[in-house]
């Protein structure tokens, strides 16, 4: 099992600034080469969007995020104070927001929902392929003649 490395987490205040702090938070840890970067800012926006409309840290309650990257994907948890419904995903495909969780659902390898005592952590994992190493250049040696007319 291979250990992934945290990039950095996050408290936010549960108002609705918190989703841009979220995603700008999200890049900057990623970097802007980063392959997954698109779709974890994304990701992210949409479950601390939930977290501000659906969980009772709305209102100016507390919700963290934390990014690691774990080689081959990106794993991030958005913890807040739970509410009274679990998170999950909407059938009516053709109402009026209620998507985000069927972003995460497409966009996500893996995603759940855990409930702990007064929190509750909604987790996504977004994979990529991380680009082929690039060769490095050989530092290349002077012809011999050159060497000699430097005098070495």
């Amino acid at each position: 099992m291979r250990i992934g490395r945290l990039l950095g987490v996050i408290e936010l205040a549960g108002t609705p600034e918190s989703a841009k702090l979220a995603r700008v938070f999200a890049g900057e840890k990623l970097g802007a080469g980063h392959p997954a970067l698109d779709d974890v800012t994304l990701l992210v926006s949409e479950v601390v969007t939930n977290s501000l409309i659906h969980s009772d840290s709305a209102n100016g309650g507390k919700i963290t995020v934390a990014l690691a990257d774990c080689h081959d994907f990106v794993h991030v948890d958005v913890v807040d104070a739970g509410g009274d419904t679990v998170p999950h995903v909407r059938d009516d495909a053709g109402g009026e927001g209620g998507h985000g969780l069927a972003i995460v659902q497409t966009l996500a390898a893996r995603w759940d929902v855990r409930e702990g005592p007064g929190c509750r952590t909604v987790w996504f994992q977004v994979e990529y392929a991380r680009a082929s190493a690039r060769a490095v250049p050989r530092r290349r040696e002077p012809p011999a003649d050159v060497v000699a007319e430097r005098g070495a």
